[in-house]
């Protein structure tokens, strides 16, 4: 394990690690790594840790964690180790009881056959290339068993499926520049299109990363899953997360679906995909003469066109595919060809733009399409478009998944069902094909949607006015007062009268925040790595700006740290000295990472008081540690006077003060520059007058 999970196990500051390691010479040696990221023995430094007091228990999933990060071969493959004995756990947990009952040893020898025996129970893999799910050997499983033995452990507690959703997201979550993953409320809207009618019973995934979309389609006993990616890993974990999660039969391989692809014959009710975006390299000249190009060859630089004929020949007759497109792929002149083809011949009946942060890259709003394989008498003369960007979110929370989710399938069923929809100011309406097939055959939904109805937009815009002058109203009532110095006598005092007088502030006894925390006087907590689903997630963006929790989360059942009214939170990157107390509106929220929650006792400490001393410039400044490109923040060194309640009362009073107006100031900006932007387009699209 590194100084980082040392640093999660005893809930310090990496720099407390670095100090123990310099002041402590029985500190355990690095038994690997490098000289600038050393790794250390799980048990040498969980037996230190309670030796010095710093721990009283290891959390059962954060010793099955270091196990799975510290393996020797890989995390990925202790992680597909454990999975393969977590589906056995699942499946036949008699078998596992049998096999761990004993040494390392027997488990290592016995638990390859085991697992082949329960792999024959489940529906058999298709034929064709090797299966992307192979058992281990017992040479390669020997240094996994304490993880599987954690694993199972662990299952005991939350269950196999849960166990594994657990571990697959912690590791997505520290390797996040690895994988290029379609979030949950995505995953789960392209599904919802493709089942709109009902469950599908086939289902293909041509290139499926962790399984993310497959895992969202609605199940159903009789169903079979086709999975493809060129990851042989991946293809792995998706098989074994979806073994887990249905009794249909999974089908995975591991290939370069384009140039060879595993599942030929396959004729699905539904495709969904992520594809890889702007790929040059794609098979461009070895498959010119494709069959799969029945909409004509895409062009080098048209990767994500091939991929739409791709699921289209995958359909069976009337099937549906969702695919997520960048938004270029519906304006590029090099497919304009193809698209008009794919209009005139019924195959794409819907384009959905999604908002800005709905997945990687978070800066382009992606969009969806909707294809469906013509029967043997086309015609569609309308084509359905709709635009979600006034879901997006504020910050880095990502959109509003539920109002996407249900305005889109809204406007789909309505569609699927009429072949027609009348508009939608703003959102959606269905084009007639004949309007689109112009020289550029630009499908972009917002250059064909009717705007929103004037005069809502100049009510909106009234009402935007009135809130800005009444919030400049309250901000100048709130104006701090002119600051006075601290009277400084021109004389000494009278002995008595000195004696009465509370001594100056720089020259009071100060105290830290881990001196506090190790008396008891306070409560500190670090932010999480996931939680429980629908929790909405306080992050560290959301106390910079000073916004409601707008986060999430990997699911997983760890235990979340919920906050409080009166709880202080304190980002720790990022340089800024910033502090956040919590009020009723964000109580109840799951703590997010680079956060740390301190919970004051009142009876010796005012919430206000702490939150505002900690905010000094000069108290960061001494707390904090530098690196390369980022600045980390140790809570535990902040520093605060010495004080009497009552005195830290009279400074948390003017701290909260100070806190109203900084609110009030933050929130007339906001609506200034939504008032300033929304007459900008107003005098621009003609809904707003000059006069």
């Amino acid at each position: 394990m590194t100084a980082a999970g040392i640093a999660r196990l005893a809930g310090v500051g990496r720099a407390a690690v670095s100090n123990w390691r310099r002041r402590h010479p029985d500190f355990p040696r690095p038994v690997g790594g490098t000289g600038t990221s050393p790794a250390f023995a799980l048990a040498e430094v969980e037996e230190w840790l309670r030796r010095h007091g710093k721990l009283a228990e290891v959390p059962l999933r954060e010793r099955v964690w270091q196990h799975l990060a510290g393996h020797p071969a890989g995390p990925v493959t202790a992680l597909l180790h454990a999975g393969w004995a977590l589906l056995l756990i699942h499946d036949r947990p008699t078998l596992w009881l049998d096999v761990s009952d004993g040494p390392d040893e027997r488990l290592a020898a016995l638990l390859p056959e085991k697992l082949k025996e329960a792999a024959a129970t489940r529906p058999g893999p298709a034929p064709g290339p090797a299966p992307a799910l192979t058992p281990p050997t017992a040479p390669r499983l020997l240094p996994s068993v304490p993880l599987l033995r954690g694993a199972a452990e662990l299952a005991a507690e939350l269950g196999a499926r849960q166990t594994f959703e657990f571990l697959l997201g912690r590791h997505l979550d520290a390797n996040p520049r690895q994988y290029t993953l379609t979030p949950g409320g995505l995953a789960g809207l392209m599904a919802g299109l493709a089942a709109s009618a009902g469950p599908p019973r086939t289902v293909l995934d041509p290139a499926c990363g962790t399984g993310a979309l497959l895992r969202a389609v609605p199940h159903r006993p009789d169903q079979e899953l086709y999975a493809q990616d060129t990851s042989a890993d991946l293809t792995a974990l998706t098989a074994l997360r979806l073994a887990l999660h249905t009794r249909g039969a999974v089908h995975a391989r591991a290939g370069d679906t384009l140039r060879a692809d595993a599942h030929p014959a396959v004729r699905a009710d539904a495709v969904l995909c992520h594809p890889p975006f702007n790929e040059r390299d794609w098979g461009h000249d070895e498959l010119a003469y494709d069959p799969r190009w029945e909409y004509g060859l895409p062009a080098r630089t048209e990767s994500e066109l091939a991929w739409a004929q791709h699921a289209l020949a995958r359909l069976t007759d009337g099937g549906t595919a969702v695919l997520l497109m960048p938004p270029a792929a519906a304006s590029r002149r090099s497919g304009r060809r193809i698209r008009a083809d794919l209009l005139r011949r019924g195959a794409l009946r819907a384009v959905i733009a999604l908002p800005a942060g709905a997945a990687p890259p978070y800066s382009i709003p992606l969009h969806v399409w909707v294809l469906r394989r013509p029967g043997p008498v086309p015609a569609v003369p309308e084509v359905l478009l709709a635009d979600t960007a006034r879901f997006a979110g504020e910050g880095r929370g990502g959109p509003d998944w539920p109002g996407v989710r249900e305005t889109v399938l809204d406007a789909w069923r309505d569609f699927d069902r009429a072949g027609h929809l009348a508009p939608r100011p703003g959102i959606a309406r269905s084009v007639p094909v004949l309007e689109l097939l112009d020289d550029d055959v630009d499908l972009a939904p917002a250059r064909h949607l009717p705007s929103a109805a004037p005069a809502d937009d100049a009510g909106r815009l009234d009402a935007v006015r009135d809130r800005l002058t009444e919030t400049l109203r309250l901000a100048v009532g709130l104006t701090p007062p002119p600051a006075a110095p601290p009277e400084t006598p021109q004389t000494d005092p009278p002995p008595a009268e000195a004696a009465a007088r509370p001594a100056p502030l720089a020259r009071r006894t100060a105290t830290t925040v881990g001196e506090l925390a190790r008396a008891g006087a306070l409560l500190m907590r670090t932010g999480g790595h996931g939680g429980p689903a629908r929790l909405p997630v306080l992050t560290d963006h959301d106390v910079l700006a000073g916004t409601g929790p707008s986060g999430t989360l990997p699911e997983s059942d760890d235990e979340p740290v919920l906050t409080e009214p009166g709880d202080i939170v304190v980002p720790v990157l990022g340089g800024g000295a910033v502090t956040r107390v919590v009020d009723e509106a964000a109580a109840g929220a799951v703590l997010g990472r680079n956060l740390v929650l301190l919970r004051p006792d009142p009876a010796s400490l005012d919430a206000w008081f702490v939150a505002g001393f900690l905010r000094g410039t000069a108290n960061h400044r001494r707390a904090s540690s530098y690196a390369s490109t980022a600045t980390r923040l140790d809570v535990r060194r902040l520093r605060l006077p010495r004080l009497p309640l009552d005195e830290q009362r009279r400074y948390g009073a003017r701290f909260r003060a100070l806190d109203e107006f900084e609110r009030t100031l933050r929130h007339a900006g906001r609506l200034g520059d939504q008032l300033v932007r929304g007459l900008y387009d107003g005098l621009t699209d003609g809904t707003v007058t000059p006069d």
